[in-house]
């Protein structure tokens, strides 16, 4: 059920259009998707018709989607099992960028189908429900191709036909329940409102009446024409097909249990199943034209309660009706209280059984007319469930922040390291030190001052190299003094000298004879 969590997501609609674009990629037989490959697809054909397809009121505006808003969506789609993530160094124009690792995505096999099937209830009309009357025919015709194809041996036309009629058969049962599905919700419906049923009652009679009729006449027929393919050998039949099948990710075995379990399906669609009893069982058609026949007497008494209804009798309708009146006629508020609580009985006190946190002071045994009342959340109080600590918030990433901050820290180091370079140059009690250099030396100086003996501190370099300075204060008879931009630094016999550490020169001296060579 995780794969379909961008349904119900907060950008829901965001996450269609991002798949719908994976879809219509999928179709053109490309597979991997970048961001900025969404958003092209998205900006391109944000006008279409289907567009409407995610709200169905035919005006929606089109989310204007850049490549790094699309990014995390598509992180999202992948933690869901939705869409497998990839790297493409192909993009990368420099180091940096190839470094970064730019994802492709295309779709998982079960996401997609989570995809279509959220697609399916999106573009489904569902007023659209028919009964197919008119695909029995083609069965019978289809069903005598087959049978002279297995005798002749052609195993391409046996694999073609057989396709078409299981595809046939699949199809029709599909539509017969979303007929029922249809019927059904429209029988429960219409007490209320029953001119939507009366309005075209008599069409809906005469299409089952057709297909029921239909029905009887061409299943025995189908059945002789299924026994007539038998008779040419259902074995052959089945192998014939499972060697044209072009699903090349299936063993042989495979794709002829498959097709044998096809055949064995639409078998039992027309010719009944012998029994250990030796009594033969229904058949998928017999049970299709018995729910036809159910249908039909739902249908007409539906009709003859509407009838009743109309003519004067209760019903749901009439009922609410005089109920609405109470309410109007009631003298006071609190007599409109009372024929709420009689007529829906929803006043009744709920009891909640607790315990108190002090087990000792108050015994789960005190009569509750003697114990001190205790505080309950207002969860349990109106659901009668207890509070659960919910799902964790949303975190909110400022990714635009962190990088403004990252790069301002870097900035503070990289100036800390030239100053660092600068004040290793020369002798710190000849010169005087500008602000920085006496942050830095303030720094070190912090450091050494832990300790009686000389001690050395360092500062590292921004890049992670290895510059940095390394401060020694040694013994020195008399005061020294620093001058620096915020004043003198006075020194008890103490002499401070700074200096690059070794690595640090070290890796100066390489970067020298490098540039030497070059």
């Amino acid at each position: 059920m995780r794969l379909f969590s961008f349904a119900t997501a907060e950008k829901r609609a965001e996450y269609l259009w991002v798949l719908r674009a994976f879809d219509s990629a999928r179709a053109a037989y490309v597979v991997l998707l970048h961001a900025d490959d969404v958003a092209e697809w998205i900006d391109r054909n944000g006008g279409r018709p289907q567009a409407a397809l995610i709200e169905g009121d035919g005006q929606l505006d089109v989310p204007r989607l850049t490549g790094a808003e699309i990014g995390p969506l598509l992180d999202q789609l992948h933690q869901w099992g939705v869409l497998e993530r990839s790297y493409d160094g192909t993009r990368a124009a420099t180091l940096a960028e190839y470094r970064n690792r730019h994802y492709v995505y295309q779709l998982t096999q079960a996401g997609f189908q989570a995809y279509r099937a959220v697609a399916g209830v999106l573009e489904s009309r569902l007023d659209e429900a028919s009964l197919s009357r008119l695909v029995l025919p083609e069965l019978l015709a289809d069903l005598h191709a087959l049978a002279e194809a297995n005798r002749a041996g052609d195993a391409e036309r046996v694999y073609r036909t057989l396709r078409r009629l299981d595809a046939t058969l699949s199809d029709m049962a599909a539509r017969a329940a979303h007929f029922y599905l249809s019927l059904g919700d429209m029988v429960r419906t219409t007490e209320i409102t029953p001119e939507s049923f009366l309005a075209h009652k008599d069409a809906l009679l005469a299409h089952m009446r057709d297909f029921s009729m239909d029905l009887a006449r061409f299943a025995p027929r189908l059945a002789a024409a299924i026994g007539e393919i038998e008779e040419t050998g259902a074995d052959d039949l089945v192998e014939r097909a499972a060697s044209c099948d072009e699903r090349v990710l299936l063993s042989l075995v495979e794709r002829q249990a498959d097709w044998r379990a096809r055949w064995h399906g639409l078998r039992t669609w027309f010719v009944a199943a012998a029994a250990e009893s030796g009594e033969s069982s229904s058949t998928e058609a017999d049970r299709l034209r018995e729910a036809t026949m159910s249908a039909i007497a739902a249908v007409l008494s539906l009709l003859r309660r509407v009838t009743e209804t109309r003519r004067g009798g209760v019903s749901r309708e009439s009922a609410l009706r005089h109920l609405a009146g109470w309410f109007t006629a009631a003298p006071t508020t609190d007599s409109a209280h009372a024929l709420f609580d009689a007529v829906f009985g929803l006043g009744r006190p709920r009891h909640l059984a607790l315990e108190h946190p002090d087990a000792e002071l108050i015994p789960a045994a005190r009569s509750w007319w003697e114990a001190p009342p205790l505080e309950i959340s207002r969860t349990l109080a109106e659901t009668g469930r207890p509070p659960t600590a919910g799902a964790p918030a949303r975190i909110q990433r400022n990714d635009a922040g962190i990088r403004r901050l990252r790069e301002a820290q870097l900035d503070a180091q990289r100036a800390r390291a030239e100053a660092a370079k600068s004040l290793a140059a020369a002798d710190v009690h000849d010169r005087v030190l500008d602000e920085r250099e006496t942050e830095v030396l303030l720094r070190l100086l912090d450091a050494a001052s832990t300790a009686w003996v000389p001690v050395s501190g360092r500062v590292d370099g921004t890049t992670g190299s290895d510059s940095g300075v390394t401060l020694t204060v040694s013994e020195h008879s008399g005061s020294t003094v620093v001058r620096t931009a915020r004043g003198l630094l006075h020194l008890n016999n103490r002499k401070l000298d700074v200096r690059q550490t070794t690595r640090a020169r070290t890796s100066a001296g390489k970067s020298e004879a490098r540039g030497s060579r070059a």
